[in-house]
């Protein structure tokens, strides 16, 4: 059975400042389809926004970051996040990744946003993984 996982935005725009680490690997991992990865139009909305940013320049050209996103559009499965009221404590933008990983029957929700991997973040149908552990987990065989 494939993994399925929504991969915070933040692990992608990690991945483009440093080909190295485990935001990198599981870059490579969404790209060969190693794992299914869940979109929707407000994470890809917010990974390009920010790697549109001044400081992100010297790391992608927007050409660069147009084609990432259309890439992550085109191989990932589009859902809609939906509505759960406020699940992430202190964090309330984060509530969409959840509601996400809900709605879409995600495996892992991938982030190292401390707020996402708190141990109070109520997720009963959500589990989530560091990079590390999420890159780590998609390396081991079987």
């Amino acid at each position: 059975m494939t993994l399925r996982a929504v991969v915070d935005p933040n692990v992608f725009i990690s991945a483009q400042i440093s080909s190295l680490g485990h935001p990198a690997r599981i870059a490579r991992a969404a790209d060969k389809g190693i794992f299914e990865l869940v979109v929707s139009e407000r994470l890809l909305l917010e990974l390009h926004d920010v790697l549109m940013r001044p400081r992100f320049r010297r790391h992608m050209t927007e050409s660069e970051v147009e084609n990432l996103v259309e890439d992550l559009r085109e191989k990932g499965i589009g859902a809609e996040e939906g509505e759960i009221g406020r699940v992430v404590p202190g964090d309330p933008e984060d509530d969409y990744l959840v509601a996400l990983a809900r709605v879409s029957g995600a495996d892992y929700l991938v982030s190292g946003d401390p707020h996402l991997t708190a141990a109070s973040l109520d997720t009963a149908t959500v589990t989530v993984l560091t990079p590390r552990r999420f890159s780590e987990m998609l390396e081991k065989p079987g």
